[in-house]
């Protein structure tokens, strides 16, 4: 009977012990979960813009708040495709917990991030839109109602009549043709008077190109009297182009997006109006939802983060102001 009981003793301590082991292993493992960061990738159609600086620190501005790492990378120019493929699929190698993306091109940029889901890694788009579904949320800006916007200030300046050219961006991006499909759309709908002398026309991804374009088309085309460009690299190549015409300031002019030589162009008069986004907003709302998605929050599949018209008018005031000068200088160093 002695034997008996102290088998049993044995048999009881051995357990105890066994499960104070399990016990202590589990809370180390949830320990080590707690505390390791998780890493997002955040991946911009270019990295060159002032518009992808705002991003960057937007998305800087989430990590402090969340205690995440972000990992910055992407194309230098935003009509390389291929670079930004191989910039996902170098991240999804890595085994990143999520990305953050603006994609080049709608289609492009589909099956890599299929990829990712296949993988196990979420992916938030932010900026411009993607075909499918294969990612938790969509951050961007109402680029329709951005060009919308555009076309209804250029009919203003225009006093409802007068010939123009809507210059066009690059095919396969989301976000531009939205903006471009919108200001096509108000002006065929609401203002048959004023009649498009250019509309197919595409300036490429660099200043360079669009000035060359447009250059070309004011040669040709001395008789407009206004021109719409959907986004800041193509804003800047015309605007350079209507200056060494002597044309600046004569040819109403409503561009998109925001950098310091655009705001001292609208100051000028040079620029006639800026239609604006948040970009810091978008960079930081995008890191905060794939964080809150791999933490179990429920978030919201489509966040609209605003479209802004700035004029010579309004440029200073505060909330104006402060999309047309963001300043980022607490996450980046210009």
């Amino acid at each position: 009977m002695k034997i008996l009981t102290k088998k049993l003793l044995l048999l009881s301590i051995g357990f105890c012990m066994l499960f104070l082991c399990c016990g202590e292993k589990e809370d180390g493992d949830m320990q080590q979960e707690r505390g390791r960061r998780l890493l997002i990738a955040v991946i911009p159609k270019g990295t060159t813009h002032e518009f992808w600086k705002s991003i960057h620190a937007g998305a800087v501005k989430a990590s402090r708040e969340l205690g995440v790492e972000v990992i910055w990378k992407g194309p230098q120019k935003e009509d390389d495709r291929a670079q930004q493929i191989i910039v996902v699929e170098d991240f999804i190698n890595r085994g990143v917990d999520g990305i953050v993306l603006a994609p080049l091109d709608d289609r492009a940029l589909c099956r890599p991030v299929q990829d990712a889901v296949r993988e196990s890694i979420p992916v938030v788009i932010i900026d411009s839109g993607l075909q499918g579904e294969d990612y938790v949320s969509f951050v961007a800006t109402d680029n329709y109602k951005g060009g919308v916007l555009a076309a209804k200030k250029m009919e203003e300046l225009l006093g409802g009549k007068g010939k123009i050219f809507l210059i066009r961006y690059q095919e396969g991006s989301a976000s531009t043709t939205k903006r471009e499909n919108g200001f096509l759309d108000t002006l065929t709908a609401e203002f048959p008077n004023i009649s498009l002398l250019v509309q197919d026309q595409h300036t490429g991804a660099t200043t360079e190109s669009a000035f060359q374009l447009a250059e070309n088309l004011l040669g040709r085309f001395p008789e407009v009297d206004g021109i719409f460009c959907p986004n800041e690299s193509s804003t800047f190549g015309v605007l350079r182009a209507l200056q060494e015409s002597r044309l600046a300031g004569i040819v109403k002019f409503v561009g998109f997006d925001s950098s310091p030589k655009l705001v001292q162009a609208l100051q000028q008069g040079h620029i006639h109006a800026l239609v604006l986004q948040n970009p810091l907003k978008m960079g930081y709302l995008g890191v905060k939802q794939i964080v809150y998605h791999l933490r179990g929050h429920e978030i919201e599949t489509l966040i609209d983060t605003g479209v802004y018209l700035a004029t010579r008018e309004n440029m200073d005031d505060p909330d104006i102001k402060a999309l047309l000068e963001p300043d980022f200088s607490s996450y980046l160093d210009r």
